[in-house]
């Protein structure tokens, strides 16, 4: 399983229609829906706002208007073609003019989520954890030293500090005991995918 490591754009023009590509890299529906909305309010004058995006095992695709079957569902083939997750791909349509016919839609929006994935680095996924921990001041280099190579999400400074971290598995496991054995709380939110 695969993702995109950035967020990335992209336009083609095809018989005068102007299609704008934009990749996410996602980790909920909500991140989701609030990427389509702000870009409802950004793209108003636009004729079409089609997208397909994969969440682990969630799929959606959206025509937007276009003829059934002719924009969202080509967006969601070529993601699911190409092995990825994590991933919302939009395509914002302003219309030139120029019928393309239901083929000529699905092959615009197909080859504009492959074009644009060219430019993408695209990133393995592997199994991994989205944990809080909470520990206090006088072990924040300790900690910062431990997680040196982790991703951390958001800290928080309040009595004590927590941070929210994506860990592999594999990490988690190697620095579980360390953690035990400072008495640090550990809460395991969820399991994700994370890049390797």
């Amino acid at each position: 399983m695969y993702s995109i490591n950035k967020n990335i754009d992209n336009t083609i023009i095809i018989k005068k229609s102007k299609f704008i590509t934009k990749l996410y890299k996602i980790n909920s529906i909500k991140e989701v829906n609030g990427i389509i909305n702000d870009l409802k309010s950004e793209y108003k004058d636009s004729t079409h706002i089609c997208y397909a995006y994969i969440l682990n095992s969630i799929e959606k695709c959206v025509d937007d208007g276009e003829p059934s079957g002719t924009a969202g569902l080509p967006i969601l083939n070529v993601l699911k073609h190409n092995n990825l997750n994590y991933i919302l791909a939009i395509v914002i349509r302003y219309f030139g003019g120029i019928k393309l016919g239901a083929g000529g839609l699905v092959r615009a929006y197909s080859n504009s989520i492959t074009d644009t994935l060219k430019l993408c680095d695209i990133v393995e996924l592997i199994e991994g954890l989205n944990i809080e921990i909470s520990f206090n001041y006088d072990d924040v280099k300790y900690i910062d030293n431990i997680l040196k190579h982790i991703e951390i999400i958001n800290k928080k400074y309040n009595d004590n500090i927590i941070y929210n971290i994506n860990i592999s598995k594999e990490s988690y496991e190697n620095i579980k005991d360390i953690l035990n054995d400072k008495c640090i709380d550990v809460i395991i939110n969820n399991s994700i995918y994370i890049t390797k």
